[in-house]
């Protein structure tokens, strides 16, 4: 349990709840402790009377000896202290007259032991309710907790991780994982309680009746945990095997259903459907290898505590014809057996959950401790001022993928100041977004430097840099909310302001399109924004960056879906901006980079050529290539 032990803080934060679910589960048991005792008493009370009335009349002794020598009639043990405490009310006759009054205070005593038990198991039940509403409670908001700070660690770490890392198992440190932990957190916990306390009472309460029949009865329990154990590890084996069925089985649902139109384009329904059948029936084979094994749970149960249950009344009649046990302690016992049985059951079971709960939290716990590569100060350093002329600088920057070894930047500098417009071009696989992204301080790079405002970038605090920058990235992302909110991300929601959320959309020259939709600026986009087009969500994406008013602006190939005129559009308001803001345009279309000021051409990587559009242009280097290749393809005629 080294892991869980990380779980203790938390406990710690919920003291009173922790305290007083266990308080609750002590006098939950108290109550079902108390109840069987009532029993036991109540019919070694009937059977006292029994003995003294009625079995001499049922002899022939006449009625009016039998009385004459009957002792008085008092209620044994609990019964006793009742009726003194109620006076009068449970107050028995001092002595019996007739049949009829040995009858009637046998009626008496069975109604009374019967409200007795119905009233002990109210308060139990009662006491029951408070034990879950404080223990469970401790786990769910226990969850709320690790949820949100996983949720938090989602957010701190960086790209790269995410690059190494899978996005569904990712998904489920948050939801599977920490649903098992809880699982520990709550039931676990209280069952583990619940069992310490119930055989700390119960087992007092037999031993100090009969310690010889107490060993009796709880002989078969023991092996009742440990069958319930190995049935409940194979259960859990088989269970893992069926999630893994069922996730597979949903995945491949989930990607037909996304991919249905290059489905029925190719003619692979049939082939599909095969395909499912087979997932599908290895699914069902491995639930029906679960239910199997589930089966035999409450058999286990029933045959050990059937078990316990003959040895008890077999040894306990024995004690009782022996004279060393009274009949009443014997049906005390079956119930004290019967109360046990689900917690001797639970704790398999019990186990089961520690052992899950403890792989999980490994799990949560790695997580937790990675660190982000993306390391940034709280704040600026004393004495660091920025300076809002000297824009973004790459000195000398080079920068390795390390999950494949490819050098996608390599000792790359240049400089944009704000009110300028520079481009990063080349062919596929230059290293055009690697740079973007540098610029973005989503990765570092391995050599050289690059700073914003005359700073170096691992000198700002992340929020602060960022919160200068605007960036629309190569895939476009837009959320399942509104037009409106899509646009008002990069806004605090305090600042959004309609007015503020139109002009972005004009800039990005997609007012127009949202205009004609039915509910405007109040449309509700699909997963991704599936329900619009290319271009509309690229543009979208443009006006989401142009509301913050960045002080740089980077632009990861964010124009391929749009058409030229549009094209114009956005970027005559990009040079709008003014001359506060610095445009890093990344592009391999020569129709978006020639308005810039200033081109950089890669080349695996490396600086190529670099210069005014117009001047590479008559370079007859690499971009003047690009250009007649992209004009030949434009006018295939000329």
């Amino acid at each position: 349990m080294r892991e869980l032990l990380k779980l203790n803080p938390y406990f710690k934060k919920y003291p009173l709840l922790l305290l007083s679910g266990v308080v609750f589960i002590f006098f939950t048991n108290l109550f079902a402790v108390f109840a069987p005792a009532l029993i036991g008493e109540g019919v070694n009370a009937l059977r006292d009377a029994d003995e003294i009335f009625l079995d001499p009349l049922r002899s022939g002794m006449a009625e009016a000896d039998v009385f004459e020598a009957a002792p008085e009639i008092a209620y044994p043990g609990t019964l006793s202290k009742l009726q003194s405490w109620s006076g009068a009310l449970l107050e028995a006759p001092k002595k019996a007259n007739s049949k009829q009054d040995v009858l009637h205070w046998m009626g008496r005593i069975a109604a009374l032991q019967a409200l007795l038990f119905l009233l002990a198991y109210l308060i139990k039940g009662i006491f029951l309710f408070f034990t879950r509403q404080t223990i469970i409670v401790m786990s769910r908001r226990i969850e709320f907790d690790l949820k949100g700070r996983i949720f938090d660690q989602y957010q701190r770490l960086d790209a790269a991780f995410y690059r190494a890392n899978d996005t569904g198992d990712l998904m489920n440190r948050i939801s599977e994982d920490v649903s098992k932990v809880r699982m520990y957190l709550g039931p676990a916990i209280m069952y583990t309680i619940n069992l310490a306390m119930l055989i700390i009472l119960v087992v007092s309460v037999m031993v100090y009746i009969d310690w010889r029949l107490t060993l009796f009865a709880l002989l078969p329990l023991p092996l009742m945990s440990l069958a319930i154990y190995f049935v409940s590890t194979r259960i859990n084996v088989q269970s893992e095997a069926v999630q893994k069925k069922q996730s597979g089985l949903s995945t491949f649902v989930q990607q037909h259903i996304a991919g249905i139109r290059v489905l029925k384009s190719f003619q692979r329904e049939k082939d599909a459907s095969q395909r499912f059948a087979s997932i599908a029936d290895d699914y069902k084979n491995s639930v029906l290898r679960l239910v199997k094994t589930e089966a035999l749970f409450m058999p286990i149960i029933v045959l050990l505590v059937g078990l316990s249950t003959i040895l008890t009344v077999y040894v306990g009649g024995l004690r009782v014809i022996s004279g060393e046990l009274e009949v009443g302690h014997i049906f005390q016992f079956v119930f004290y057996v019967n109360l046990l049985t689900w917690p001797f059951a639970s704790v398999g079971w019990v186990t089961s959950l520690v052992q899950k709960a403890e792989a999980s939290m490994r799990r949560i716990n790695d997580f937790m401790e990675a660190k982000p590569a993306i390391q940034a100060p709280d704040e600026l350093e004393k004495g660091l001022v920025p300076s809002t002329t000297a824009g973004l600088k790459f000195d000398r920057v080079s920068f390795t993928y390390p999950e494949t070894g490819i050098e996608a930047v390599k000792n790359l500098s240049f400089q944009l100041i704000p009110g300028k417009i520079l481009a990063v071009t080349g062919r596929t696989g230059s290293g055009k977004s690697t740079v973007a992204q540098l610029a973005m301080r989503i990765f570092d790079p391995h050599e050289g430097r690059i700073a914003f405002d005359g700073i170096p970038l691992q000198q700002w605090p992340l929020n602060e840099f960022r919160s200068e920058t605007g960036y629309v990235p190569q895939d476009v992302f837009l959320f399942s909310d509104t037009i409106q909110r899509n646009i008002a991300f990069g806004l605090p929601e305090k600042d959004s302001m309609m007015r503020e959320v139109q002009s972005a959309a004009e800039q990005a020259h997609v007012a127009h399109n949202i205009e004609a939709f039915e509910q405007k600026y109040e449309t509700l986009l699909g997963e991704r924004g599936v329900n619009l087009s290319g271009g509309q969500k690229q543009r979208i994406s443009i006006a989401r960056a142009l509301i913050r008013k960045p002080k740089l602006l980077i632009l990861d190939d964010c124009l391929s879906a749009v058409d030229t005129e549009t094209e114009e559009a956005i970027l005559q308001s990009i040079r709008n901006q003014g001359d506060s803001t610095a445009v890093l345009m990344v592009s391999h279309r020569i129709s978006s980079i020639r308005g810039a000021d200033h081109v950089v051409v890669l080349d695996q990587g490396k600086l190529i050529e670099e210069g005014t559009p117009e001047a590479l242009a008559q370079a007859n280097g690499m971009y003047a290539r690009m250009v007649e290749q992209q004009v030949n393809r434009n006018n295939p005629s000329a």
